[in-house]
């Protein structure tokens, strides 16, 4: 079976470290990480992502704007987007039923199984 692809963007370069090492190990994902939400789009071109795994708050580029290029553009439009954020609980992503603006979102910290799960839901 072929690996799912999954871009990473994220500011905090320890945690796409654990993030990509954890998923990697399951056999199931090759990972590429971006750390600049400047930067993602390019990336994501690059990588022809299955799913892409989005920090909400970064420095650069807020992960809404980042979705956004990547909604408008042509070949990326349809790829999967999982938001990663601190800025609201589990408790409050479980009462939002897991989207928010359409979007699935997954509380920070994030470990491998919800991850897991999450991206089998959009990618099969």
């Amino acid at each position: 079976m072929a690996k799912k692809k999954v871009l990473l963007v994220d500011d905090e370069e320890s945690l796409t470290k654990l993030i990509k090492l954890n998923l990697e190990a399951t056999g199931q994902f090759e990972v590429s990480i971006e750390n600049r939400g400047t930067e993602a789009v390019k990336a994501a071109r690059a990588f022809k992502p299955d799913i892409i795994l989005l920090d909400v708050v970064m420095p650069d580029m807020e992960g809404s704007e980042v979705a956004q290029r990547l909604k408008e553009d042509g070949a990326l439009k349809s790829v999967p987007i999982i938001f990663l954020t601190a800025t609201v609980t589990a408790e409050e992503v479980s009462q939002a039923g897991g989207t928010i603006g359409g979007e699935m979102f997954l509380a920070k910290p994030v470990n491998v199984q919800q991850l897991v799960d999450a991206i089998g839901q959009h990618v099969h």
